[in-house]
């Protein structure tokens, strides 16, 4: 993975340094709360419902074993002893006290990390394929890329005050496992029929309150103009993107209202005058960045063999371990959904081990997912029983990804102060009632995503089943839909009528997996059930 050179560490130090007085002229009075609102913003702390919350950008979701081990002392000194991880492969720290920010900050500098842009109206943290380096079916490896642009999108000063916040996402391969259509741009690296590798650009991505699919607007750029094309999309979105409506302020608004063709058309006549200016970074910069990701040193002749005598060793790696490039190893997935926890949610001591487990399982990395849990990247098949011993101790062999217990969940009124309604409780809730019902393993693939509001931070757009909770006349209500999917084959879920209080969204979506048990041909997933019988005869089981 990147480490650091000087000027990456100076950039961050000096940060820390410069927050910390920002933060005692706080304290002092000397800064009002109107004054050092954008100041905190942009070192990633928020003030929510109870506390402040920090939230720490992890590029590309890339951690070693020590920065992981880190997270999990900073939950232990500045927190209540646990972090929780995002949908944006981040960690957010939800009880903080503000004089103790500036401290956590230069810990985070100790090992190479930082909140920085983690808020704001800039580019966030850079996503990408949690599988990366790991996966069979990528072009090439798309961490590199992701740095260069990380690199380029740090305090770049045209891009520091947007119309908007801006998501980038970057993918190698044509499964798409980062939503990538749903992020202001996507990128995926692409070989052509001459054998080229370069970029197919989707713009104008996003969820939250006006759900968009992003349309592809460039189906190759060469690799050597990536940034530059960036920058010209990024451009015609500072110039033209409302910054009179926040509600219309994102760059899908501009893609909808201006029309992709035109939209299209000024990114590239800007990216034609951006080459006259040469503001692509040296290829040496690329080069210089490259060698950080190549491959560990994998043994050769493995065995495939697995010991499946214990069953529930078994089920964890037929759920939770996923084929890898190399022979003998597989990524190996480490959920934080256990059955009635807190999706998302790790203790320091699981913080510490998972880094622990990095450092001794997998070349000492481990990644943060999308979907709120962790993978241990490449791990010896031969180890895989030891593994699983180390975790089940700790509570984090939860045999349950893509299931309907592997529920993604934003923090909703239980933190935040945007938020309608809670988000946790019915998480929980679906969670004991699936597992009660044994009925997990039978439903197969079926992706189930919350949101505590509008805002969507749980993509519950995009889940094969999903629920919005918002505010109805100051009760907490929960509307269900179905048909979400943010996979390569991306599309937004329906709402399928009035919504539910607490208790009966989860007789909804018990009345829905009922529906697609009776109606499944063969091996269809609950998606592919819903896009072959439509919404009816699901609403009619729900409504009556």
């Amino acid at each position: 993975m990147y480490q650091y050179d000087k000027y990456d560490q100076q950039m961050v130090d000096t940060r820390v340094e410069e927050f910390r007085d920002q933060t005692r002229r706080r304290l002092s009075g000397e800064l009002s709360e109107e004054q050092f609102r954008p100041l905190r913003l942009m070192n990633g702390l928020y003030l929510q419902l109870h506390a402040y919350m920090l939230r720490v950008a992890v590029p590309y979701g890339t951690l070693s074993g020590a920065q992981m081990k880190a997270l999990g002392d900073i939950a232990d000194k500045y927190d209540r002893g646990y972090g929780h991880f995002t949908t944006r492969q981040n960690i957010q720290y939800n009880w903080i006290k503000l004089e103790d920010a500036p401290d956590i900050l230069a810990d985070l500098a100790k090992v190479e990390m930082h909140a920085i842009q983690t808020s704001g109206n800039c580019i966030r943290n850079i996503s990408s394929d949690h599988f990366a380096g790991a996966a069979a079916d990528e072009v090439v490896d798309p961490r590199p890329y992701a740095e260069l642009l990380r690199q380029w999108s740090s305090f770049h000063p045209e891009f520091s005050y947007l119309p908007r916040k801006f998501k980038i996402a970057v993918i190698a391969s044509d499964t798409d496992r980062a939503a990538m259509r749903l992020h202001d741009i996507g990128i995926q690296i692409v070989k052509n029929d001459a054998g080229e590798i370069g970029c197919a650009f989707y713009v104008g991505g996003g969820m939250g309150r006006t759900p968009m699919v992003a349309p592809c607007i460039n189906e190759f750029v060469a690799l050597d103009d990536l940034i530059t094309y960036s920058e010209a999309c990024l451009r015609v979105y500072n110039r033209h993107g409302r910054r009179d409506n926040k509600y219309k302020a994102r760059i899908k608004i501009l893609v909808h209202e201006m029309g992709k063709d035109e939209y299209t058309r000024q990114v590239e006549e800007e990216f034609a005058h951006l080459k006259s200016q040469g503001i692509e970074p040296p290829l040496a910069e690329l080069e210089r960045i490259k060698p950080y990701f190549a491959d560990p040193a994998f043994k050769t002749g493995l065995s495939d063999d697995i010991d499946r005598s214990d069953p529930d060793f078994a089920l964890w790696v037929d759920r939770n371990t996923i084929p890898h490039k190399a022979p003998g190893y597989v990524s190996a997935v480490i959920s934080l959904k256990p059955v009635g926890g807190i999706p998302g949610d790790a203790t320091a001591d699981q913080i510490r081990l998972m880094g622990d487990l990095a450092t001794e399982y997998s070349f000492d990395e481990c990644r943060v997912m999308h979907t709120q849990n962790i993978v241990l990247p490449h791990v010896e098949k031969g180890r895989l029983a030891e593994l699983f011993a180390k975790l089940d101790a700790y509570d984090l062999a939860a045999p349950n990804l893509d299931t309907i217990e592997d529920i993604i969940a934003c923090p909703g009124l239980d933190y935040c102060s945007l938020a309608n309604a809670r988000s946790i409780p019915v998480a929980q809730k679906i969670s004991e009632r699936f597992a009660s019902t044994g009925k997990t393993g039978e439903l197969g693939q079926l992706k189930l995503k919350i949101s505590g509001c509008i805002n969507a931070c749980g993509h519950h757009h995009a889940g094969h089943i999903g629920i919005l909770g918002v505010d109805r006349k100051g009760v907490e209500n929960y509307q269900l839909l179905l048909g979400g999917c943010e996979a390569e084959d991306t599309t937004l879920g329906k709402i399928t009528g009035p919504g539910f209080d607490e208790d009966g969204i989860v007789d909804a979506v018990e009345k829905a997996t009922e529906v697609y048990l009776a109606k499944r041909e063969g091996e269809e997933r609950f998606l592919d059930t819903y896009r072959r019988i439509g919404m009816e005869p699901f609403k009619e089981a729900i409504y009556g």
